[in-house]
């Protein structure tokens, strides 16, 4: 018998899957209760497995009701949330699936460049999302501080200004399809 699973996440790599993971148990969910779909590293683009995997994942969310929800977490590197977005929606057309409808408890987080841009944010810092280089964390599971300031401030409904556009679109995600939905 396989165990119902409360939440799928979809992610690049281990990096994103710690932020993910961690955040979403402060903000509540069980976190026993996650199945991860992570690209396996070494073998080829990390964003081209997600962008594979979304439409599969999407289909099995809507139509085996595996989760509740189904997160999805990739860089935006030099394209932007909206590009990749439309990459995600492209996806899903060439596979036959429909896209994301609103209301569906289907989030994507699109941290640009990278997720290291959020962690400087976090820290502190003014952020530019042109800017690829801001430094990595030495393990992954470090991003607790991270995480527990934008849980703190997703809380509040207020995120520090000047706040990174796709930190913005991905809390605007997590409350609107994450939390105001169900």
């Amino acid at each position: 018998m396989s165990r119902r699973v409360q939440i799928v996440l979809l992610c690049e790599d281990t990096q994103h899957e710690a932020c993910l993971r961690l955040f979403l148990s402060t903000m509540g969910w069980e976190t026993r209760a996650m199945r991860v779909e992570k690209a396996p590293e070494g073998r080829g683009s990390a964003d081209q497995f997600v962008r594979q995997q979304f439409p599969r994942e999407l289909k099995a969310h809507r139509t085996q009701h595996v989760s509740q929800a189904f997160v999805t977490m990739m860089d935006g590197d030099r394209y932007g949330v909206i590009a990749r977005l439309g990459q995600l929606d492209e996806a899903c057309r060439a596979a036959g699936i429909d896209v994301r409808a609103p209301g569906e408890r289907v989030a994507v987080f699109m941290p640009t460049w990278n997720i290291e841009t959020w962690f400087a944010f976090l820290d502190g810092e003014t952020v530019d999302e042109a800017k690829s280089d801001y430094p990595r964390l030495p393990r992954e599971r470090d991003c607790q501080r991270h995480v527990d300031a934008l849980a703190e401030m997703c809380r509040a409904g207020a995120l520090r200004q000047p706040c990174p556009p796709s930190l913005e679109q991905a809390c605007d995600e997590y409350h609107a399809r994450l939390v105001e939905s169900t």
